[in-house]
């Protein structure tokens, strides 16, 4: 993307330079006019560029400048040692692990005796994930906000990251058990209404899950929300990589009551993370305060940040 080679230097808009054509005459009884002070940011705004500009492989200009990659991928490495990053890709990685789980099994589910969708039936079924992602935005998003805010206010107006985390509390209630409805109710025959309700609140969670751990992520490291959320991706894409490829074989070795019963145990175990840091995250967020301050400065001095 282009604004990836956005350098940042220069000084910040909205500088105040006064002109010194302007200058009030020694002799003049005239009294300064505060409009003659004028507002100018010194940074060159950057022109569009044409179209056969963005056609370029290189740009010459760009090349002056200093190589940053090495830097991006030897940060991306180190935040995984900062807990509350590695924590926020542990949590988006395990609730989309577990819709990677719905989506593996939806088929061996639904086209199968006694439902036997046909496989527009099937993708139908997906509408009820897509309406529970959509109570899941206003869950964390809205109400979310509110929640945060009555609880800051509560503490004298001192807003900590870990207040969000509290909002997870469904998910120990609705992972595992939309987990065991739709697998172990499945593996029991249960009405169809049944299984697409379980797909319904396992969308929810999932967006649940996202929203949140992005969330306290960035709460927690604002300076260097770009690139922890690099990170962040990372262990997310690696653990949904490995969960693809074990999925059917253990579905099919262990049958889905077993298969699911030890996914909702697990989904119970993940879930319940949050109280660790909820009662620990400051403790660890205090621990990393001078490595965050050096890398926030390492990124700033390098045009990533301000």
């Amino acid at each position: 993307m282009e604004e990836t080679n956005y350098r940042r230097h220069g000084k910040p808009i909205g500088h105040i330079e006064k002109r010194p054509d302007l200058a009030k005459p020694e002799n003049s009884n005239i009294d300064s006019d505060p409009e003659q002070e004028v507002i100018q940011n010194s940074a060159e705004s950057p022109q569009p560029k044409q179209y056969l500009q963005k056609l370029k492989l290189f740009d010459r200009k760009l090349l002056d400048r200093p190589n940053q990659l090495k830097g991006m991928v030897v940060r991306l490495l180190i935040f995984l040692t900062f807990p509350v990053i590695l924590y926020a890709g542990f949590s988006y990685g395990s609730n989309l692990v577990w819709f990677n789980v719905l989506n593996g099994t939806t088929s061996l589910i639904l086209s199968e005796k006694p439902y036997a969708f046909s496989s527009s039936m099937v993708g139908l079924s997906y509408v009820s994930p897509l309406l529970g992602a959509m109570l899941g935005t206003l869950y964390t998003g809205r109400f979310g906000d509110w929640f945060v805010l009555r609880i800051t206010r509560k503490r004298n107006g001192i807003m900590e990251p870990e207040y969000r985390l509290w909002l997870f509390s469904l998910s120990i209630l609705l992972v595992p058990g939309g987990l065991a409805l739709w697998g172990v109710g499945a593996a029991h025959r249960v009405h169809w209404f049944g299984v697409i309700f379980a797909m319904g609140i396992l969308g929810f969670t999932s967006s649940l899950g996202l929203q949140l751990s992005v969330s306290y992520c960035i709460d927690s490291y604002q300076a260097l929300s770009g690139e922890a959320i690099v990170t962040v991706i990372l262990v997310r894409n690696s653990m949904s990589f490995a969960v693809g490829y074990g999925l059917t074989p253990w579905v099919k070795n262990l049958g889905l009551q077993d298969a699911f019963v030890v996914a909702a145990v697990a989904g119970l175990a993940q879930t319940m993370c949050f109280l660790i840091y909820v009662s620990y995250g400051r403790v660890l967020r205090q621990a990393s305060a001078q490595r965050y301050r050096r890398y926030a400065d390492e990124m700033a001095a390098a045009g990533f940040v301000k």
